[in-house]
């Protein structure tokens, strides 16, 4: 089976039942994404598929042959010098100081950014909206909600800079 994962195209052994997760973590060694509960429910695993926030450890590998999988691991930008720039959301986690045991973080920075490429300028209830299927067994639910506002207000002045060179 073949897909692409953070740009690189990767084949994997034919198990087309085996959960994306597994693929990602014991195959590709991919650790960033984590196992949380195992049915899709608390978000630690999410991932974007063709741009989408997925929950992996739901999803089997034969759904996503051909696709194009971001994972934490493959967030952040690589320059043309070869060095990495944060993804406005990730940097936004670390300035809030957002992970306490960091188990969830990965699966929240994904669900976050994959809601801010489609909504940039988000209401308070829409960050709340977005981010309530993700939980967090430390309770950072206020750091989360202030880095996902705060990566929003980056997005917005980096493409207002943009429009205007």
């Amino acid at each position: 089976m073949k897909f692409i994962v953070n740009g690189e195209e990767q084949t994997v052994a034919d198990n087309p039942g085996m959960p994306l997760l597994w693929v990602l973590r014991d195959e590709l060694q991919l650790t960033g994404t984590k196992f949380g509960c195992g049915v899709g429910i608390c978000g630690a695993c999410t991932v974007h598929i063709d741009g989408q926030a997925t929950r992996s450890c739901i999803t089997p590998v034969a759904s996503v042959e051909g696709k194009e999988i971001r994972t934490i691991e493959g967030l952040a930008i690589v320059d043309t010098d070869g060095s990495h720039t944060l993804h406005a959301v990730q940097q936004a986690f670390i300035d809030e100081q957002v992970p306490q045991c960091g188990w969830c973080m990965s699966g929240q920075i994904m669900t976050a950014a994959a809601f801010l490429e489609e909504n940039s300028a988000p209401s308070s209830e829409e960050i709340v909206e977005a981010m309530g299927q993700n939980y967090c067994r430390c309770g950072c639910y206020g750091r989360i909600f202030r880095a996902v506002e705060g990566a929003a207000q980056e997005t917005a002045v980096r493409q207002m800079a943009e429009r205007a060179t």
